[in-house]
C-alpha cells in the first residue's frame, strides 16, 4: 500500500518524538522537554526539506491540504467542517496539559526566611550584609530625643506604605492581607523580626519578593522591591519604628 506524503510526514514526526521519549519511558532518564522541542524543530525542518526538494514532491505533500482547504465536493466539505471542530479542541487540550497545576511537592523545601546573599547591590552601592548595621541605631543611646523623632518619621513612612498589608497593629492583618498568599509577615511577638538581624530585614524590604532566592518558592512574597520607592534612610527609619512599636530588639552578633 502506498502511503501519501502527508501521512508519511506525520508518521516520521511521531516516530522521531517517540525516539526522544524512549530514554525517559524505558530507562527512567528523560531528555529535558526544551531539548526535545529543539530536536523536533530540526527533525521537522529536515523532513520538510527532503519532501519538498522538487516541485512535484512539494505538490504531492501539500496537495491534500489544499484539497481539504478549498475543495468543494461534499466529502471535502465534511472533512473541513470536522477539522474546524477537532483542531480547536486539540489545541485547547494541549493548552490544558501545559497549564494544568501540579500536585507534586516542590523539589526543594520552602524556606520562610531564606538565606540572604553575602553582598547586596542597591542605591548605587554594594552592601556587605554580614557587617551592615542600621546607621540610626546608635542614636538610641547617644541622643534619645533625636532617636524618638526618627522613630516617629519611620511610623509615618510605615503608615503611608506598609500598613495596607502588614496592618495598623503590625499583626499582618492589613486590608490586603487576605488576598495575599503567603500572608504578610506579622511583626508582633518574639518569633519573627526579633529573630532577625536588621541587615536581613533591610535586604528583605529593599529587594522584596522579586529578590528572593528560589528556595523561598513556590509561593514567594507579594512585597514589592521598595528600593524603587523608598530611600535608604526611609527603610532604616521604618525598621526602627517596626522594632520600637512591637517592643522587639533586633538580633545581633554582640550585646548592645
Amino acid at each position: 500500500m502506498k502511503i501519501g506524503r502527508l501521512l508519511r510526514l506525520v508518521i516520521l514526526t511521531s516516530l522521531a518524538y517517540l525516539l526522544f521519549k524512549i530514554p525517559g519511558i524505558i530507562l527512567g532518564k528523560p531528555i529535558p522537554s526544551s531539548i526535545i522541542q529543539m530536536y523536533m524543530f530540526f527533525v521537522i525542518v529536515t523532513i520538510l526539506l527532503v519532501m519538498t526538494a522538487t516541485e512535484d514532491s512539494a505538490q504531492r505533500l501539500f496537495g491534500p491540504i489544499k484539497a481539504i482547504a478549498s475543495g468543494q465536493s461534499p466529502s471535502m466539505r465534511r472533512i473541513r467542517t470536522a477539522l474546524f471542530f477537532i483542531m480547536p479542541l486539540f489545541a485547547a487540550y494541549l493548552t490544558y496539559l501545559s497549564m494544568r497545576p501540579s500536585t507534586d511537592p516542590p523539589v526543594e523545601l520552602r524556606s520562610v526566611h531564606p538565606a540572604p546573599p553575602a553582598l547586596m547591590t542597591a542605591y548605587e552601592k554594594t552592601f556587605d550584609l554580614a557587617l551592615l548595621e542600621n546607621p540610626f541605631r546608635p542614636l538610641e543611646k547617644e541622643d534619645p530625643l533625636l532617636f524618638r523623632s526618627i522613630v516617629a518619621e519611620g511610623g509615618e513612612i510605615y503608615f503611608k506604605n506598609c500598613f495596607f498589608c502588614h496592618g495598623d497593629k503590625l499583626d499582618g492583618r492589613g486590608h490586603y492581607a487576605r488576598a495575599l498568599n503567603p500572608a504578610p509577615l506579622p511583626f508582633q511577638g518574639g518569633d519573627t523580626i526579633a529573630q532577625l538581624q536588621e541587615s536581613y530585614v533591610f535586604w528583605r524590604i529593599v529587594k522584596g519578593g522579586p529578590g528572593l532566592p528560589k528556595e523561598a518558592g513556590p509561593a514567594v512574597s507579594s512585597m514589592p522591591a521598595w528600593e524603587g520607592m523608598l530611600t535608604e534612610e526611609d527603610v532604616w527609619k521604618t525598621m526602627l519604628f517596626i522594632y520600637d512599636y512591637t517592643g522587639n530588639t533586633p538580633r545581633s552578633w554582640v550585646n548592645r
